[in-house]
Parts: structure tokens; C-alpha cells; sequence
């Protein structure tokens, strides 16, 4: 351990002992097993030195995936989901266009699309709706009980217990036929293409303004229940609540999640939501909520593209014209609590009419691993956003690329930092990173003591600097990586970094 660090640690110990007029408790371990851990929020950070912090990381643009260019589509297509089934990549989303003035000009319907790599996608003819008189399209349903299904958010069952004809189950949001009530349906299928209600009547209901967004629901192995995140409107601010439930029929309402100070306001209201475990580390729900501002119309409005289409939209609803959409990241320990990234994840970006509307840059539910489109590079997570909404005849989905696990970083430029992290009690016998320096930066690796103090033989000394750019790199200590000898005793993580980014780590086997 640097004299620096050491120095911190024993400052912070100080001060919670003159705070406390008592000596400081021995810190709880943390036990992450063998789980890989993401630098996604401060939930393993005790201590950050020098110009160590964690930096958020951004989605790279790749080509247009999607063009919703068919006859039942349109201007408006949105609320997508994406997941990967075996060696097929799925997507549904809905499909519906808006004119000139705000006007609806087609009906609402759930469309489908798939495809083999996550990169090239179809839209198979399904032959299940008629649509002009024809079924040779790829709508999966028009309605429901009668009426338009506003959003569909279909999942793999992975319950153990989950039958075989219900093996991927979805909830999507319909308005009800009395007035201010809205609700959820629940769909189960065999096949992801051929859905039917799990009854007839909604799975859960509520009167006021709810549910109408993108709504979403899993089988959490974590939590051992089935979990929905949906829309809830207080006091005029667009928020996210969370249900549970064993059967997925009868739900526990439990209220708001908690975003601390860092929650939505008048100024910035959260739209969809987007949570899911993340598969490379189910412990985690990660989402990426669109984030919806409306400040009106002033000049910076004026000067944004298609300024004759935003008025022309603003006709129908003011709003229409003068709000803007991106899209933040979110993350999740416990289902309940949320750490949020304060900068946006997706940006619009320097460009023209595509992205600067109100419904742009809605991310898709959920990232999914793909292999990179390029030589000699491993694989990476593919992420899809809107575009064109509203602006066009057609809206458009995009990819976006990040590498695995990259949403964020513990990152020190060239002056350099350090991190200690809580005591940490691991299950494998090795330390894996996923970490990128520069040509001349590096990684230093120590391991502690709870009390801070260096372990003899996994000193700084004995780990030869780090370089490179590596998803699974096997840390050694005097030539040997070998952890056994630590499993079940609480050790800290000690790290020193400069011009180099560190975005996971996991005690393998």
C-alpha cells in the first residue's frame, strides 16, 4: 500500500472514531463469490485517492438496424425490445404513425422482427393479421380485448416452474374500459410468436395516469419472483414504480423505487425505464430510462432541426414540438434502490432532424452480446435506439456498440489515483479485470487486510505492472495467481491506475 493511500485510510478510520467517541467497528465483508463486479456505482468503493473517479462511458453509433418502413408503420414506431433466444436474436416493438398536425393516422400494432447476429434483421412475413386487406406482413397482434395495445414487453421465462406453452410471457398496457382506470395485461406464448392473455381480465390495474410508457417485467433468480417496473405519474412528475409476484396473475404493489436526490423533477421526468439483470452479472438490474425535458418554446428551441416540422407537430400537442428525449443509465443492487448516473448515457448528438425530437433515443429493452463487425475484435453488446420520430415518413432504429460490461469505469489519467474498496469476502482463486490503459498507462493491483494493512506475498511490489487492453486479464503476484489460500478471510481490493480504465472484476475459478 502507497504511503498516500495509507495515509487516507487511516484518516477516514480516525474520523469515524472521533464521530462516533467510540472505536470504529470492524466493516461488515461484503461476500461477492464469484460474481463479476461492475464500476457502475460506489456500492464496493470505501476510498478514491488523486484523481481516481468513476466516468461514465457512451454508446458507439454503428448503422441503422431497422427501417419501420412498411405500410403499418411509420413516423412513430417505438418501445422496442430485444433479447436473445438460443441462436436468435428477437425484437418486437410497436408500429403506428403520426401525421402532420398530430394526427393518428394508422392504428396502433405489435410488429416482429428477427435476427441471426443482432446486426442484420428481418421482419418475417407471420401471416397473422390482416392489414389493407392482406396478411403478408409482420404484425404479431392489433388488438386487444378490443382495443390497441400501447406497448408489449415480452421476456423468457426462466422460473423453473414456468410451463412449457408459457415459456416467454410479456406485459403490455391497454386502457380500460372505465374511465381513468388503466392496466396491465399479462401474454404467455410457446412459440414468441403466438400470444395469448394469461386471463382476461389486467394483471394489475390503477386509476390515474399509469402505465403509459414501455412497461416491463422478468423472472428474477435473484429475487426468485417475478418483478414489473412500470409508469407511475405523482404530482405530475413521470416516475418508475415496482411490483412483485409469484404467479405473475396476483402482484404486490411495493411503490416509487428510490433514486435519493437524484430522482425525476419537473425539469427532468423519466419516460420508459429499461430494467433488467444484466446476463454477465444477474446481481445487477441496469436500465437506461428515457429522460423527457420540456422547456418550452424559447429560442434554443427555435434553433433545433426541423423547426417546420416541430411547429407543425406542436399543433396537435405543444409538447409534441418543444420537448426533447435521451436516454440515462440506472443501476441496481437490490431491485429497490437505484444509483443514476447524473450526465446523459445517449446523447442526440451533432446531427440533423433524427435525433433531437421528442421520442428519439428511446434505447431498446435490453443490451444483448453480439460479435463485433470488425477484424479481430472480441465480442461486445449491441444496443438499439430511436430515431426519426415524428420527423419523417419513417422512424428508424439504430445500433450502438459498447464494449462487454462497459457502461462505466474506475478511470485515473496520467497524474493517477487509487481505489480501496470494502472489505470484500470472494469464492474463486484467481482476480480476473476487464480493464483498457493507454500505451503508457498501467494498473497496479494490491490486496489488504481488512485493517488496510498489505497481505505478505500480494504487496504492490509483487505485481508487475498491468498494460493493455483485456476482458479477462489473470492478475499474478510474484509470477502466481493463485487466491485459494484467501477464500473465506475479508480482504480489500487496492488499486492504482494511471491513464487506465477498470470497468469489472471478478474472483474466478
Amino acid at each position: 500500500m502507497t504511503k498516500i493511500a495509507r495515509l487516507a485510510f487511516v484518516f477516514v478510520v480516525w474520523v469515524g472514531i472521533q464521530m462516533n467517541s467510540l472505536p470504529a467497528a470492524e466493516p461488515q465483508a461484503i461476500s461477492v463469490g464469484d460474481r463479476r463486479e461492475l464500476f457502475i456505482d460506489l456500492a464496493l468503493t470505501d476510498t478514491l485517492i488523486g484523481r481516481a473517479e468513476l466516468r461514465l462511458h457512451h454508446p458507439v453509433r454503428q448503422e441503422i438496424a431497422l427501417l419501420h418502413d412498411a405500410p403499418w408503420e411509420g413516423n412513430a414506431c417505438g418501445y422496442h425490445t430485444v433479447f436473445q433466444d438460443d441462436s436468435l436474436y428477437r425484437m418486437t416493438y410497436k408500429a403506428w404513425n403520426i401525421a402532420r398536425g398530430g394526427d393518428v393516422s394508422n392504428p396502433v400494432v405489435i410488429c416482429y422482427a428477427e435476427s441471426r447476429d443482432g446486426i442484420h434483421w428481418i421482419k418475417p412475413d407471420l401471416g397473422l393479421v390482416e392489414f389493407a386487406g392482406s396478411t403478408h406482413n409482420n404484425i404479431l397482434f392489433d388488438q386487444v380485448q378490443g382495443h390497441g395495445c400501447h406497448d408489449f414487453s415480452p421476456f423468457i421465462d426462466r422460473n423453473p416452474a414456468a410451463l412449457p406453452e408459457q415459456r416467454y410471457k410479456a406485459v403490455g398496457f391497454v386502457r380500460g374500459l372505465e374511465e381513468d382506470s388503466t392496466g396491465l395485461y399479462g401474454f404467455v406464448s410457446a412459440d414468441a410468436i403466438h400470444w395469448h392473455l394469461v386471463q382476461d381480465d389486467f394483471i394489475i390495474r390503477e386509476n390515474g395516469w399509469v402505465f403509459d410508457t414501455q412497461n416491463t417485467a422478468f423472472w428474477s433468480q435473484v429475487e426468485q419472483q417475478y418483478v414489473l417496473y412500470y409508469r407511475k405519474t405523482v404530482n405530475e412528475i413521470r416516475n418508475i414504480a415496482r411490483a412483485v409476484s409469484q404467479d405473475f396473475v396476483h402482484w404486490e404493489k411495493q411503490g416509487l423505487v428510490d433514486f435519493g436526490m437524484r430522482g425525476p423533477n419537473a425539469r427532468e421526468q423519466f419516460y420508459t425505464n429499461q430494467i433488467r439483470p444484466y446476463d454477465r452479472a444477474p446481481h445487477l438490474l441496469i436500465g437506461f430510462p428515457a429522460r423527457y425535458c420540456d422547456r418550452g418554446w424559447i429560442r434554443a428551441t427555435d434553433a433545433l432541426p426541423s423547426l417546420e416540422l416541430r411547429r407543425d407537430r406542436a399543433k396537435g400537442q405543444v409538447r409534441y414540438g418543444s420537448a426533447v428525449t435521451d436516454a440515462l443509465l440506472i443501476s441496481s443492487r437490490d431491485g429497490r434502490r437505484f444509483f443514476r448516473w447524473n450526465e446523459g448515457f445517449l446523447r442526440p448528438g451533432l446531427r440533423t432532424r433524427h435525433n433531437w425530437a421528442y421520442g428519439d433515443n428511446y434505447i431498446a429493452w435490453h443490451a444483448v452480446e453480439t460479435e463485433s463487425a470488425f477484424d479481430d475484435q472480441p465480442r461486445e453488446l449491441s444496443l438499439y435506439a430511436t430515431e426519426s420520430y415524428f420527423t419523417g415518413d419513417w422512424s428508424r432504429l439504430r445500433r450502438y456498440t459498447l464494449r462487454l460490461d462497459g457502461f462505466a469505469s474506475l478511470y485515473a489519467p496520467a497524474e493517477g489515483g487509487e481505489w480501496i474498496s470494502k472489505p470484500l469476502l470472494f469464492g474463486g482463486n484467481r482476480l480476473e479485470l476487464n480493464f483498457a490503459t493507454s500505451a503508457a498507462g498501467e494498473i497496479r493491483v494490491e490486496l489488504l487486510k481488512a485493517d488496510g494493512q498489505a497481505i505478505p506475498g500480494f504487496e504492490l511490489e509483487a505485481c508487475e505492472p498491468i498494460f493493455g487492453d483485456n476482458l479477462a486479464y489473470t492478475v499474478c503476484w510474484n509470477e502466481s495467481s493463485d487466491l485459494s489460500s484467501l477464500q473465506g478471510k475479508p480482504v480489500r481490493l487496492h488499486l492504482i491506475l494511471r491513464e487506465a480504465d477498470v470497468f469489472a472484476f471478478r474472483f474466478g475459478e
